[in-house]
């Protein structure tokens, strides 16, 4: 900095300074010094910057934009041997829409991909594995899944190509397909749209064979090198049997016979656990020459593969290779109870000889030991399968597994202890995935209970709405014509209650088709929780309008469940009601019944819930010592990504209180407990910052900050069309930033934002009305447009102010979305009109609100 005040016109000190800037005040402080510099030589001497200090401004562009990286794994050893694979695929990705690097199965290209995919130049990424989609038809259903934007059954409502292009983003990005050779017309057909319709996008898939598009650039992924194969046997025969004899020469020679297949390589030094490397050597060549030819048209290392394959296949007796024939159908791998279930009491016998062939892999997980088979090893056993017509055998099996597993843990979110559960059904989530759409396909309506159950609780605890609005949205209808058998009663009610609570915290009480579901169960006391839940939710229509007379008694029940769980309900609905005064008192009641309960999930989002309130109340120091209270017992759910966001409300609450540096503390700790989270539109960041900024002082700094957040988010409609709180968040975001803005009298650098907002609010308001949520919502976009008037000088502006505040507005960003802070500001203005329109608009009822709204924009627009 010095060096650049004693040499102003020096751009590479400039430059220096820019990129010293970014990386401790972040490139939106860099940029601004940037774009002073220009200014200033263009008004001084009629020139603009060189070009090295340009290639700066360039790549602190680059460094606005967040990275995401979505489904890429970091691999537990080197890759080794593919610098130049990854460098040659990446060359091909800049100059060709859709990129297939092709091969024999455990070649090493789904490795490949990940390491491609984490240097990508595209700021998001996708990686989406096909592996468990074996039908043509499923795989877009199972592609807009994994991107949270369809439905399981790939029966989503709209174009599901454009819905995948909302998630991806207007921006350049990154999708990669993994394991497509038993899909390819349907990866094909669904790339073809996917490009042809968006200029930005670039697609990356594997497969063994190309995909046949005229947008595609094949690239023959090459066998690995002698030394690469010769390091790699090294490496993995030392952790098979770390005191085994590797002479050199012998290994050498092995690795000739193995035509660099990373897969052949792998499977023959497992071998050293029996044999020395010299037997391995004559036994492999020996099979290499048995095995090789087929089909003149199919590659010479499909061939060599396969030998490899069914060279282990033939040493298996034939239980051993009936096991693996069944055992095929699990994509995500099994444990060893559920190979007992499926293959009988000789199962642990089997799996030892399978690991004993390199057939399988163990690994240690926190749910204990599981078994996973090479894909290529799985689809050859599949193959086998077929052959031997144990297809629908094998499937019935599976179904059977999956239902009793269902059944064993449907209540497992409703115990004291649910981590252990937990853990166990996220290490089967691809299996009971599959599971469900053969369940679905056959009308299998006990299975199909059973795994909504587990799936809708799982994915409840990542807070995956898109997912399960998909899953509500597939499971609904066969389960509302199920008659329950006595002993899958409360496996329909558990899996009932989630879907219509997961829906009901973001839709409201619309939830019409789950709430039918559920009360045509039979009923039961409400002596569980899961019952008491079922209880309260079954009575929600008689909750309602016009004297809540239901809700009233349930919450004054002299059962504490019951109660407890209420009054729970009733924050939600007074929420609906615009009356947040009394949603805080029945939080309060509700944490306060339900005290004795110990339910660690209850505990959590009792406080969190309460938390929010407070929030939204600008309450900062009691939604602070709630939110501690839901730390306290976030270890017990075993959710240690912090998925519902506790970490994230102390940022808010402490920003509330004050606290700059503290609310900095969680929210690194909130990006520590999920990394996965930091780029994500809904992470602590977005808005975090640049109000910890504000707070501080650092004006250009929180801007900035704010500018760069609202530019990441895409506009709505480009997003998952099953996510109920895109739109709040969205327009949350924007509104901020405009306040902010107007707040630091710098508008002019959020014109086009401002611009943004005001259509959107009045397309919201143009539509039909959805839920009464949208009133704060509502609130908070006209408080923003308000304070962007009185800036400029609009008077007027102070009823947008005045019904803000009566629509409420949401405040959860502190300083910059303070009630004082605007009150002050439209006192300021006229205080007598603040005064005429804040009892005007106290007289409105909630119904007259909206249109009031409607009103003020359009007033709004004829002004503008």
């Amino acid at each position: 900095a010095a060096a650049a005040v004693a040499h102003p016109r020096d751009e590479e000190v400039l430059g220096e300074l820019l990129r010293g800037e970014a990386a401790t005040a972040g490139p939106s402080a860099a940029l601004t010094r940037y774009e002073a510099y220009r200014r200033g030589l263009r008004d001084e001497l009629g020139t603009d910057p060189g070009a090295g200090l340009k290639a700066v401004q360039q790549e602190l562009l680059r460094g606005e934009a967040p990275v995401a990286r979505h489904g890429v794994p970091h691999e537990p050893n080197p890759l080794l041997g593919r610098d130049e694979d990854i460098a040659a695929v990446e060359g091909l990705l800049r100059s060709s829409r859709a990129v297939t690097v092709v091969g024999p199965g455990g070649l090493g290209k789904t490795r490949l991909a990940h390491a491609v995919s984490r240097r990508a130049e595209q700021r998001v990424v996708y990686f989406v594995p096909l592996a468990g989609v074996t039908a043509d038809a499923d795989v877009a259903a199972e592609v807009s899944s994994a991107l949270g934007a369809g439905a399981l059954s790939g029966s989503a409502s709209g174009d599901p190509v454009t819905v995948m292009l909302g998630v991806l983003g207007s921006g350049p990005a990154l999708l990669v397909l993994d394991n497509c050779e038993q899909v390819v017309r349907g990866a094909a057909d669904l790339v073809q749209a996917l490009v042809s319709s968006s200029k930005d996008l670039r697609v990356l898939a594997t497969s063994r064979s190309p995909l046949g598009l005229t947008s595609e650039a094949v690239y023959a992924l090459p066998e690995l090198g002698l030394g690469v194969s010769a390091e790699l046997f090294t490496q993995r025969a030392r952790a098979a049997r770390s005191g085994v004899e590797l002479p050199p020469d012998a290994v050498a020679e092995l690795c000739r016979h193995l035509d660099g297949l990373p897969l052949a390589v792998e499977l023959a030094a497992a071998r050293v656990r029996v044999l020395s490397v010299p037997d391995i050597a004559r036994r492999l060549g020996d099979r290499f020459a048995l095995l090789r030819g087929g089909a003149r048209d199919v590659p010479e290392r499909h061939r060599t593969l396969h030998a490899v394959v069914e060279w282990s296949w033939n040493l298996l007796a034939e239980d051993a290779r009936a096991a693996l024939r069944t055992l095929s159908v699990f994509p995500g791998g099994f444990s060893g109870e559920a190979a007992e279930q499926v293959l009988g009491d000789d199962a642990l016998a089997l799996l030892e000889q399978l690991a004993d062939q390199s057939l399988l892999t163990v690994a240690d997980t926190p749910a204990g030991v599981r078994f996973r088979m090479l894909e290529t090893v799985r689809e050859f056993s599949a193959a086998r399968r077929t052959e031997a017509g144990e297809d629908e055998a094998a499937v019935d099996q599976f179904l059977v597994w999956a239902r009793d597993f269902g059944v064993a843990h449907h209540d497992w979110f409703f115990g004291s202890e649910p981590r252990s559960a937990w853990e166990r059904i996220r290490g089967e989530q691809d299996n009971l995935v599959l599971a469900l759409r053969y369940a679905l396909a056959r009308t299998d309506c006990p299975t199909i209970a059973a795994l909504t159950a587990v799936l809708a609780a799982l994915w409840s605890t990542g807070s995956s709405y898109p997912r399960l609005t998909a899953l509500a949205a597939d499971t609904g209808p066969p389960l509302s014509h199920y008659y329950p058998e006595p002993e899958y009663v409360e496996v329909a009610r558990a899996a009932a209650v989630l879907c219509t609570a997961s829906l009901f915290m973001g839709y409201g009480p619309q939830v019409v088709r789950q709430l039918v579901t559920l009360r045509r169960l039979p009923a039961a006391p409400p002596d569980t929780l899961l019952r008491a839940i079922s209880a309260v939710l079954s009575a929600v229509p008689e909750m309602l309008p016009p004297d809540y007379a239901v809700l009233r008694e349930l919450c004054a029940s002299e059962q504490p469940l019951l109660a407890g769980i209420a009054e729970c309900v009733a924050t939600y609905v007074w929420e609906y009601e615009h009356d947040i005064d009394r949603s805080l008192a029945s939080a309060r009641r509700g944490i306060e019944a339900l005290a004795p309960v110990d339910h660690p999930f209850l505990q959590v989002l009792g406080h969190a819930r309460l938390s929010e309130l407070c929030l939204q109340a600008e309450q900062g120091e009691a939604a602070y010592e709630h939110l501690r209270a839901a730390l306290a017992a976030l270890p017990r759910l075993g959710d240690e990504h912090d998925s519902i966001g506790v970490r994230w409300g102390l940022v808010l609450a402490c920003l509330q209180r004050g606290e700059p540096d503290e609310a900095e503390y969680w929210l690194r700790q909130a990006e520590d407990h999920n990394p996965a989270q930091k780029d994500d539109v809904y992470s602590p960041d977005f808005g975090g910052r640049a109000e910890i900024a504000l707070a501080r002082g650092l004006t250009e700094v929180g801007l900035g900050l704010w500018r760069r957040n609202v530019e990441a988010i895409p506009e709505a409609g480009s997003t998952q069309n099953d996510d109920p709180f895109f739109d709040r968040w969205l327009l949350q975001v924007q509104s901020a930033a405009v306040t902010a803005h107007a707040h630091a009298g710098r508008l002019e650098l959020v014109a086009d934002v401002v611009d943004r907002l005001r259509q959107r609010m009045r397309t919201l308001l143009s539509g039909p009305a959805r839920s009464p949520m949208e009133l704060p919502v509502f609130g908070t976009g006209l408080h923003a447009l308000g304070m962007a008037g009185l800036v400029s000088g609009d008077a007027s502006a102070v009823r947008l102010i005045a019904l803000a505040e009566r629509l409420r507005v949401l405040r959860e960003f502190q300083p910059t979305m303070s009630a004082d802070r605007a009150r002050r500001a439209a006192e300021d203005a006229d205080g007598a009109a603040y005064a005429d329109a804040v009892s005007e608009y106290a007289a409105l009822e909630r119904d007259e609100l909206r249109e009031a709204a409607r009103a003020a924009m359009t007033a709004t627009s004829v002004r503008g």
